[in-house]
This record gives structure tokens, C-alpha cells and sequence, in this order.
């Protein structure tokens, strides 16, 4: 809750600094179902992390999240080109050999289910940020996160958990919060220059991203299907934006 709110900050701020334009009121109140949906994605995430494996939650709910918008582009916008398509498979392959675990054992019930519920909720805020970055980016974003910070709040105080983190972890929360939301605002930005899919699917490489920052900070050694998920998703990029 509290790292929403650091983005919820910096959305604002920007919006008011930059004079963005307000959307209607019906774009808001799609802006904060999406915002509901993410919210609920990410305590499903978080959820699934905790009980289960995240080399299984992480890399299912980040592929069912790119395929939920593909599906919709593919209504809505049309089959892509022939590199763009090829880059879809490589980049949801890429994904999944980037974070699967080396276990052999088979996924749980609750696992899968917490993934797919994540998934599915993260696909449908991209999906609506993307149908309302045409006329604004960022106040979009801010109705989202503070409708995603009441239903964390509600549910903290449903659960009863009144523990805060300690006082030296403050700064890094904020800072999660800040690079959250930039990566929400860049996304709508590159939703709103290219097609829905293609601004999914790059997005959700990000386990990428978290392999290669974990092997040069944490000095966490990477198996070779790891670096061929990693070649892969750079082979997709290349694809993607031909």
C-alpha cells in the first residue's frame, strides 16, 4: 500500500506539472475498474508467491497477462505481421525458460489458479489503459492507483494486519513505488504510439529484466536455459519492433 501510494504521488504530481488534461467521467470510472483489476492481480500475485513457487507464479501470470491483450488485439486491431507474430511465441517462450524452476515437480491447484487469476486481472488493466491513453496518460493512471490503494486498504483492514515495515525500509518502498509507476505511465505511452499487443508482450519480459539485475547485484548464478530464455526475449524485442 505504501509504494502505491509513492507512485500515486508522482503520477499526480506530474499530471498537475505537465496541466494533462482530465478525462471524462466515464474514463475514469473505466480507469478505476482497471485499477480494481490491478489491484486484485497483484494481491493474487503476491498471494501465489507466498504459498507457492515464484519460478511458476511469476512466469504463468506474466504470460497469461501478454496473452489477454493478444487475443484482444487480434479483434480489434487485426492479425500483426508475420516477425511480429514469430516474436510473440519467442517472447512467451522467453518468459517462461527465464523464471521456470529446475524442479521436475508438478504445479498445484491453488499455484495455477493464483497465476491465472493474476494474469487475468493484469491483461485486463492493460487492455483499458490502452483504450484510455488516447486522450491521457497519466490522470488514467492516477484514478487506477489510488482505486488500487483503497481495495489494498480494505483488505488490510479485513485481514486485520496491522504491521507496518520498519522504518529503514521506507526509501526503498518509495522507490519501488516511483519505478512501478513509471513503467505503468511508459507503458500507455507506447500503447498509444504502436499496436496493444505488441506494448503487452514487450512489457511482460520484465522477468528478464529481474534475472539479469539479480546475477549482476545479487551474484545469482544463471542456468543455461535462463540465458537462452534471455537471448530469446532480445531476439523478440528485435522482432516485435520490426
Amino acid at each position: 500500500m505504501l509504494s502505491q501510494s509513492a507512485g500515486l504521488v508522482l503520477l499526480a504530481g506530474l499530471a498537475l506539472l505537465l496541466s494533462e488534461p482530465v478525462p471524462s467521467l466515464a474514463d475514469m470510472l473505466w480507469a478505476a475498474g482497471a485499477g480494481l483489476a490491478g489491484g486484485l492481480a497483484l494481491a493474487a500475485l503476491y498471494r501465489g508467491l507466498a504459498i507457492g513457487r515464484m519460478g511458476v507464479v511469476a512466469p504463468m501470470s506474466a504470460v497469461v497477462s501478454a496473452a489477454v491483450p493478444v487475443l484482444f488485439g487480434l479483434f480489434f486491431e487485426g492479425l500483426p505481421g508475420a516477425s511480429q507474430i514469430l516474436g510473440f511465441g519467442l517472447a512467451l517462450g522467453a518468459v517462461w525458460f527465464v523464471s521456470r524452476p529446475d524442479g521436475t515437480a508438478a504445479a498445484g491447484t491453488p499455484e495455477l489458479a493464483l497465476a491465472l487469476l493474476a494474469g487475468l486481472g493484469f491483461g485486463l488493466f492493460l487492455i483499458v489503459i490502452d483504450r484510455l491513453s488516447s486522450t491521457a496518460v497519466l490522470w488514467p493512471l492516477v484514478t487506477a492507483r489510488a482505486a488500487s490503494i483503497t481495495l489494498i486498504a480494505l483488505t488490510v483492514l479485513f485481514l486485520r494486519q496491522p504491521a507496518l515495515p520498519a522504518w529503514r525500509q521506507l526509501p526503498l518502498i518509495v522507490v519501488v513505488g516511483i519505478f512501478d509507476a513509471g513503467g505503468n505511465a511508459f507503458y500507455a505511452l507506447a500503447a498509444r504510439a504502436g499496436r496493444l499487443d505488441a506494448a503487452a508482450v514487450l512489457s511482460s519480459l520484465y522477468p528478464a529484466a529481474t534475472v539479469l539485475l539479480a546475477r549482476f547485484i545479487l551474484d545469482e548464478r544463471l542456468a543455461p536455459r535462463q540465458w537462452a530464455g534471455i537471448a530469446a526475449a532480445l531476439l523478440a524485442v528485435v522482432l516485435i519492433a520490426a
